[in-house]
């Protein structure tokens, strides 16, 4: 069957020729540059034009940050609905339809692994999931990871990407943030290091705790990190914001940031880190 036919004196795509291609672009709104899919995946889903990072999904971090062998662990842990909220949708059934959008029970994926084999603990919420949002089972993951890293003395990396707590559980949610945050000063007083990685987007109550808790505060380019968003911002105090206002390098030209780190880069520095950081450690 021909892709084309003549139309009105225009040769048109067929719908044939529209399956087949639907899809297989994407259009980079950073650079507007029409990018072929297949190619943008094979670079990390960095853009290769403008260096503009995709957001990318819990286990594509996975993949990418730790070697061949890790293993998936601490997702036995499924939701319940406390308060039995309802507004425009009961909770339970936006549950139910991010769990078998995502395949995963909830906002967050733990590992444990090696970086260019340094044996570490890796916890990644899933902006995928109901946007990142942290509710009881989220915090609950990520704090069996700090007690995890404390217990076999391993290197421990949070990766964020949320919108903040999820107001769906009220104060449930926001126990969490003390919970996380004290685990992770059990582990300063161990000197078990910790190394935040912020991306896209990182805000709310995640942002005000643990995120920037780390021994290393990290962030990929271009990410947004903050806790109210810049429109809220500017609705509030009534004044235009400052260009690039809560991006990645903004924060880390007023010192918010220890370093932005390429996707492609992140693996080695992360390497380099903790080797680092253990081997202070011994020294001292």
């Amino acid at each position: 069957m021909s892709w084309f036919k003549r139309q009105d004196h225009e040769i048109v795509p067929t719908p044939d020729h529209e399956v087949r291609t639907q899809g297989l672009w994407i259009k980079c709104d950073q650079c507007n540059k029409t990018l072929w899919k297949a190619d943008l995946e094979a670079n990390m889903n960095v853009c290769p034009n403008c260096g503009k990072h995709f957001r990318i999904d819990a286990r594509q971090r996975i993949a990418l940050l730790l070697d061949e062998g890790y293993q998936m662990v601490d997702g036995d842990l499924v939701t319940t609905d406390p308060l039995e909220f309802c507004d425009l949708k009961p909770y339970k059934d936006r549950l139910k339809q991010a769990q078998k959008k995502t395949g995963m029970n909830d906002a967050i994926l733990n590992a444990v692994g090696t970086i260019n084999g340094q044996p570490v603990v890796l916890s990644v919420m899933a902006f995928e999931f109901i946007g990142g949002s942290m509710g009881a089972v989220v915090g609950e993951t990520i704090a069996r990871a700090v007690d995890r890293a404390l217990a076999e003395k391993k290197p421990l990396i949070i990766v964020s990407a949320s919108g903040g707590a999820r107001m769906m559980e009220g104060i449930a949610s926001l126990m969490q943030l003390a919970k996380v945050s004290a685990g992770l000063a059990k582990m300063d007083d161990e000197k078990v290091p910790y190394i935040s990685l912020m991306t896209d987007p990182t805000t709310g109550g995640v942002t005000a705790s643990f995120a920037m808790l780390g021994d290393l505060n990290i962030a990929e380019p271009g990410a947004l990190i903050g806790f109210a968003g810049p429109r809220v911002i500017e609705q509030t105090i009534r004044q235009k914001l400052p260009e690039g206002f809560q991006r990645s390098e903004f924060l880390l030209e007023h010192g918010f940031l220890d370093a932005v780190v390429s996707r492609k880069d992140l693996k080695a520095y992360l390497a380099n880190a903790f080797q680092w950081m253990l081997g202070a450690k011994s020294a001292a």
